[in-house]
């Protein structure tokens, strides 16, 4: 006999309303509900959506996707927010908390292009659109002659850029191409030897305002420990390099039986130096503050190595 939770009123889900977003937020409404729950959406504009002509690293940072969506958890209009957790701040405010992390998707980036197949098959200097610095930084390792044009907007608005001609290629999250159906897109997904993800990439967080027990026993069954931890090492790094997106930092973990490894990479946007390089594994990752650890291990060598910590807000 299935047990139905007891609610005086519905749940409601926060969202921004782009069409990944709101898949996103669905995936979520559908699982609860399938637990018994009455769960209802919230959709939002926020600014990042607003901001379009300028990259993140100059209008603020990846927090512009969450802010409105916290304001309507404070203001008690919404329960909890889904988000993409690359696009979460490493530093969430006081009275809010990461409750749920879920099974990762693809984390790895994704190369679209309507003529080419691969980075490889480029022309000398063509266009390739991304407003991210740590694939701005790794393109530029991999092919230095490219041209790196700011690319902003949803998914779908990146992909009309790309489909208009302004772009010979671009470079997006496989996730959510895969997500949206859009996987025949992707001509080549790049390992992460050859593009080291950002942190937290592919994986979904849904955040709460601290103290919510109720919420915390909803999301529970949801949650993946793996997932969680390893995202945890990875947003370690980020946060130890100054946890913005104004740093060109990829960090990314995976398993191998009980063993954790994070590999971490910085690079210098100006080209200067040359992309630096960590790495650090532990058989030992069995809770949040051991996972935290490593990625602040990982952190310490690529400081040692040269680094720069930013200090961007």
């Amino acid at each position: 006999m299935k047990i139905v939770p007891t609610q005086s009123s519905p749940f409601v889900i926060a969202t921004r309303e782009s069409r990944l977003a709101m898949w996103q937020a669905e995936h979520v409404q559908a699982l609860l509900r399938n637990a018994g729950y009455s769960i209802e959406l919230l959709g939002m504009t926020t600014k990042g959506d607003q901001i379009l002509d300028r990259t993140l690293a100059k209008v603020g940072g990846k927090g512009l996707f969450v802010k409105e969506l916290e304001l309507a958890l404070e203001e008690g209009r919404a329960d909890l927010a889904v988000h993409s957790l690359k696009d979460v701040p490493m530093e969430l405010p006081a009275g809010f908390e990461l409750a749920c992390v879920m099974e990762r998707e693809d984390p790895r980036d994704a190369f679209v292009s309507p003529h080419h197949a691969t980075l490889a098959d480029l022309p000398q200097g063509a266009v390739v659109g991304t407003s991210s610095l740590r694939r701005q930084v790794l393109l530029q390792a991999l092919r230095p002659d490219l041209k790196i044009e700011p690319l902003r907007g949803n998914l779908d608005t990146r992909l009309r850029k790309l489909d208009e001609g302004q772009y010979a290629a671009i470079v997006l999250a496989a996730a959510g191409l895969k997500r949206l159906g859009l996987e025949d897109r992707i001509r080549h997904a790049f390992e992460p030897g050859e593009m080291l993800p950002s942190a937290g990439q592919g994986a979904l967080g849904i955040e709460i305002r601290a103290g919510r027990d109720d919420l915390k026993q909803a999301l529970a069954p949801l949650a993946h420990t793996p997932t969680w931890l390893t995202v945890t090492a990875e947003r370690a790094v980020s946060r130890a390099m100054g946890g913005s997106c104004s740093v060109p930092l990829a960090a990314h973990g995976r398993w191998s039986g009980n063993t954790l490894r994070i590999d971490a990479a910085w690079g210098d946007v100006e080209g200067k130096t040359s992309l630096i390089r960590a790495t650090a594994e532990s058989d030992g990752v069995s809770d949040l503050a051991s996972a935290d650890a490593l990625g602040v291990a990982v952190a310490a060598k690529l400081k040692a190595a040269g680094a720069r910590v930013s200090t961007a807000s």
